[in-house]
This record gives structure tokens, sequence and C-alpha cells, in this order.
């Protein structure tokens, strides 16, 4: 009962204060604008008016409260020891960064607590890209290039083959009909001494042959321009478009060969040639073969009509016939010069001419050339001499050569005039170049008293310029 009533009374106590600081608290709370910090203030002096007021344990409670104080002290001085022990570490000293307070959007669970051990991120393997994967099928491109150079080397040893084995083939079969015709076959230009029997090189589907030691000429060319076998995109081109292997032979006459220009050639090749030869733009023209006995795929370019009545004969007309897809085009002229310089249109010098008979001869095959195909044009070279002895027996007219050196002398007169408008034009030039870099002195003439004498000594040489073209005209009295 004693206990209960100091219980009640404690109570009683204890609202009574409640209830009076409340009202205290309402009436002052419009007045005092410091009202919430005596708040704080009642609630520490409630908790220690109740402290005091609270009741004090018995001995029992005492010693084992005793007993736990001690044994908190104890575990106290174990925690300062490992306190001791332990060295701060870099987070520690960044302990002040994680104030969630002071750093707007922080979150705190983001980073592991202090000596809780880190969760263990689960391993992601990443994706290689495709080409960087040691895989066969990434490396497609190179081995598409390494087949392909492989196929081009390849095809450039058969190709290179094969053309040299074409050549050998030609200079072994025509090697007998040269040495009857020429005391030198073979010559390569090198050596002193005389040696005979060399097929010269010039690429890899160029050769050339030189003769010389014949009665009327001068030598003799031969040269074999093959198909490009060696190259693969020529190879390509030519199964679109097939082309042939071709001997052009190139026999350079004496001076003293009868003077005309005459050509007989198949329709796709007899433009080419009126156009880009010299001698045949200048001199020959288009005849009619109808009362020559030669097939109508070929045309002709003369000059002389008795050279040409005399060159083409029933032996000529027969060949042309019996090898008309072999024969390319006959070119026979005394003013031989080649193809005109296309880049040269101021030629000062009458270009350099030598009589010179010219075949060209496809072999047959169409690019599929064979060795025993390249031994048949063993006929066709000696046509090529039956045409030598008849031009060095040939013997024309009076009036022939009249018209021959008349034509030549208005191909010189042409060329001259040709020339001197050409050196007439340049000079032009020259002078307005003169002229023109004469004004740009006087305008840029600083002293106007200078280039105002400038101007007049311009203007001065002007009229004396204008007065020398001027014709002096009498005028009779009545």
């Amino acid at each position: 009962m004693r206990l209960l009533f100091v219980v009640t009374v404690l109570l009683l106590t204890g609202l009574l204060g409640v209830g009076s600081k409340k009202a205290h608290s309402d009436g002052d709370f419009e007045d005092n604008e410091f009202a919430e910090f005596e708040d704080f203030d009642d609630e520490e002096e409630e908790g220690t008016v109740v402290e005091e007021d609270a009741e004090f344990p018995s001995e029992s409670e005492s010693q084992g409260q005793a007993a736990s104080a001690g044994k908190n002290d104890d575990d106290d001085d174990d925690e300062e020891e490992e306190d001791e022990g332990v060295v701060e570490t870099e987070d520690d000293e960044f302990d002040h960064m994680m104030d969630e307070e002071e750093f707007i959007g922080f979150d705190r669970d983001t980073r592991a607590g202090k000596g809780k051990p880190h969760d263990v991120p689960d391993l992601k393997i990443a994706k290689v890209p495709i080409h960087l994967r040691t895989n066969w099928d990434s490396f497609y491109l190179e081995m598409l290039m390494l087949a392909g150079l492989g196929v081009y080397f390849l095809n450039f040893l058969a190709g290179k083959t094969k053309n040299s084995k074409l050549a050998q083939a030609w200079f072994t079969s025509h090697k007998t009909l040269l040495d009857e015709n020429f005391s030198l076959v073979g010559d390569d230009g090198t050596s002193k001494e005389v040696a005979g029997g060399t097929l010269m090189k010039e690429s890899e589907n160029i050769y050339t042959l030189w003769c010389s030691g014949r009665t009327c000429v001068e030598g003799m060319l031969v040269e074999l321009k093959l198909i490009k076998r060696q190259d693969l995109i020529n190879v390509m081109a030519t199964l679109l478009k097939p082309l042939a292997d071709q001997i052009v032979v190139k026999v350079t006459m004496d001076p003293a060969m009868e003077k005309f220009c005459f050509c007989v050639a198949n329709k796709k090749s007899i433009a080419k040639l009126h156009k880009e030869q010299t001698d045949l733009s200048q001199f020959a023209e288009k005849k009619g073969v109808e009362k020559y006995n030669i097939p109508s795929s070929f045309q002709m370019l003369s000059e002389i009509p008795e050279a040409s009545s005399f060159i083409l004969d029933k032996r000529v007309c027969s060949a042309l016939e019996q090898y008309e897809s072999q024969i390319e085009y006959i070119h026979i002229s005394d003013q031989y010069s080649g193809p005109k310089n296309q880049y040269d249109d101021a030629q000062t010098k009458m270009p350099e001419v030598t009589p010179s008979l010219v075949f060209c001869f496809n072999v047959p095959g169409k690019g599929k050339t064979r060795v025993s195909d390249i031994e048949g044009t063993v006929v066709l070279m000696k046509l090529v001499f039956y045409c030598v002895d008849k031009v060095s027996r040939m013997s024309l007219s009076k009036e022939a050569r009249t018209k021959a050196e008349r034509n030549r002398q208005k191909a010189e007169e042409a060329f001259l005039k040709l020339a001197h408008s050409q050196r007439q034009e340049a000079a032009q030039q020259r002078r307005e170049e003169k002229r023109r870099q004469e004004k740009e002195r006087i305008m840029n003439e600083e002293d106007p008293d200078r280039a105002r004498k400038l101007e007049e000594k311009e203007s001065k040489r002007d009229m004396k310029r204008k007065q020398a073209r001027t014709k002096m005209m009498k005028v009779k009295g009545m």
C-alpha cells in the first residue's frame, strides 16, 4: 500500500506539471518568438525531474549493475585498445564526404558500410565484335585478294611462256627462208662484231628481228606483235572482243625506188591508215578495185594508177584472195614517214621520209594461236620477198614520173606555207605579249610625268607602224 501510494503521488505530480506547462506554452506562443526553442528546454527539465523523482534500486540490483558496469568498463578498455591498434585508412579520412545533408542527391546506401564486406558483382563476358574474332570467315576479303594475286601470277607465267614459245616457233620455221634472202639474220645491234641468230625481246609480247644484206634493200625489220597473254585484264577483254596476233614486216628500200604511194587494205584498216599516215593522206586517193581480181573486202589507195596495175598482178591478187583473213594491209611508198604526230602542230621541218614497204599479217586462230598456225605464215613471208623484187624492178613512164614530181613539189610548197604562217602567228603572239607588258608597265608607273612620256613614246611607235602599211597612190592629172 505504501509503495502504491508513492507511485500515485508521483503520477499526479507529473500530470499537474505537464498541464501547467501546456497552458503556459499555449498562452505565450503568440507573444514569444522563441517558443519552439523553449519547448526543447522544457523537455530537458522534464527529463531531469523524472530522473530525480525516480525510484532508487535495491542492493541486489545495485550489485548487478555494478558488475555489469565493471564488465562494460572492461569492454570499453578492450575497444580502446583495439581502436589504438587500428590504422586510419583513406575511407576514414574522407568520412565527411559521406554526409547526406551536405551533398544533394547523395545516397548512402549505394556505398558499402565501413567494415562490411562488399558484394561481389556478377562477371559479364563482353561480346567480341566480328571483325576482332580470330575466325577465317572474317578474312574473306584478304583471301579473295590473295587468290586474285595468285591467279594473276599464274596467268603471267602461262602467258609469258606461250608468247615465248610462239616467237621461237616462228623464228625456227622462217630461219631457213631468211638465210636464203639475207646475209645477216638476227643482229642484236649491241656487239661490235657481226653476230646473227638473235630474236630480240622488246617486252613480254613484242619480239623483233633485224635482217640486212640484200640487193636494193637497206634492211628489214620483223616485229611480232603478240597478244598480251601475260596480262590477265587483257585476256579477259580478249574473251569479249577477240584479237589476233600480228606480224609487221617493214622493208627499207634504196633511194633509187620509183616515186609513188600505194596501199591495199581491208575496210576496217583503210580509213585509219588514210587518216594517220602522212604520205597516204597527202598523195593517195581512194580508187575502185572492180577491175582487179581481188576480194570486195579490200579497198585501195593509189597515187599513180600505173604503179597500182603493175603491183596487183595475178600472183598478188591470188594471194589476196587466198589469204583474205590473214592480210591486214600492204603499204608501199617512197614518202613513208610513219604516223602523224598528233601533238606537234607547229612543224618547221619536212618529216624525214624513207622508201619503204610495210606488210601487216594476222596469225590464224583469233587469239587461240597454235604453233602450227604461226609456222604456216611462211607463205606470207614469200609474198613479201616477191613484192620487194617486183618494186625494185619497177620502171614508171615519163608522164607518171612527172605527175609524182609535181605532187611532191606541191606538198612541199604547202608545207612551207604552213610553216611560214605558223612562224608568223608565233611572232604576232610575241609582239602582242611585248605590247601587253609595255602597257602594264605604263599602268604601274607611279610617276605621272614618266608615265605620260612612256605613253607618248608608245603612241608614236604605233603611228610609225601604221604609216609603214599605208600605200602611196598617184593620181593622174586631167
